[in-house]
């Protein structure tokens, strides 16, 4: 059980903080992740069934998430589309590619296709059980992620991307660009959703093109709940209640799942429970309860 949670969690936390950077630091409300978490799972799936290596189909799903999330963005900016409808646009294109991908198909197997997750299970299960293993890598793998971005923000780029959300005048008037910063951070957020969906591949042992529905909707409450955890605007602590949020989120979920016949609730009830948790925490929000969300964010 517990182990199940933290591995959903921190595989799920890698897609909130995506979710993070676009609407949270670039005020971006990007609806891409629909199709780009599906479009990393896809793509991991069929490089892995053709033999290639784990890293060149884990780093062709980072690639691929970005080019959504570039075409999103140019669409936007190029366009002056409205960033939501940007993103649908894209998320509805993407469901077409990935069955393209996937060579028509709606999902793909890999339980008989060797894995990363599966080779870390076979190494590690003289010592430890298989799930602990897994747990430990997907740990490892969520705290390079956030060093990565934390120490990214702290750079003079990342500065200014953290700068865009509040302040786009701000950034003009020093010259620079908001176009191209707005560009970069959505191609990074989605980058982080391929991979998001590479490694919810290799966990539940197939790649399918529904992987993405409703995505956006949990990592949106993921990262509502985590601002309720802890208050701070700094950087490290931002994505560290992005992750926690993902963590705690998933054990609701979880609980939902397995207990909810109690009060006669079914899995069916889960993006209902989603919604109500989300308006929630906005309303908990507006009420003042939970401080440095949008309206606070800064890097310190």
């Amino acid at each position: 059980m517990l182990e199940g949670i933290l591995t959903e969690g921190f595989i799920y936390g890698i897609m909130v903080l995506g979710v993070f950077i676009t609407f949270r630091v670039l005020n971006f409300a990007d609806m891409t992740v629909d199709g780009s978490f599906p479009l990393g799972a896809c793509i991991l799936g069929v490089l892995l069934s053709r033999g290639l290596p784990f890293s060149v189909a884990l780093f062709t799903a980072f690639a691929g998430g970005m080019a959504a999330g570039l075409v999103t963005a140019l669409i936007h900016t190029r366009l002056k589309i409205p960033d939501l409808l940007s993103g649908i646009l894209t998320m509805t294109m993407l469901y077409s590619i990935n069955l393209r991908v996937m060579s028509n198909r709606a999902n793909l197997s890999l339980i008989k296709v060797p894995t990363l997750f599966s080779r870390i299970i076979s190494w590690a299960s003289a010592f430890m059980p298989g799930e602990w293993a897994i747990v430990i890598f997907c740990l490892l793998t969520i705290v390079i992620i956030k060093i990565a971005l934390d120490l990214f923000f702290r750079t003079d780029f990342g500065l200014c991307v953290g700068a865009l959300g509040d302040n786009p005048q701000l950034i003009i008037s020093q010259g620079m660009n908001p176009d191209v910063i707005k560009i970069v951070g959505i191609c990074l957020a989605n980058g982080l959703m391929g991979i998001a969906g590479a490694y919810a591949a290799m966990y539940q042992g197939f790649s399918d093109i529904n992987f993405g529905s409703g995505m956006i909707v949990s990592g949106l409450a993921s990262l509502m709940i985590g601002e309720f955890l802890l208050r701070s605007n700094r950087i490290g602590i931002l994505t560290l209640r992005a992750i926690l949020g993902s963590v705690l989120y998933r054990a609701l979920m979880f609980f939902a799942r397995n207990y909810g016949y109690y009060i006669h609730m079914t899995a069916n009830d889960l993006k209902l429970i989603t919604g109500i948790l989300i308006i929630v925490c906005i309303m908990l929000s507006r009420a003042g309860y939970a401080k440095g969300g949008r309206s606070g964010w800064g890097i310190k």
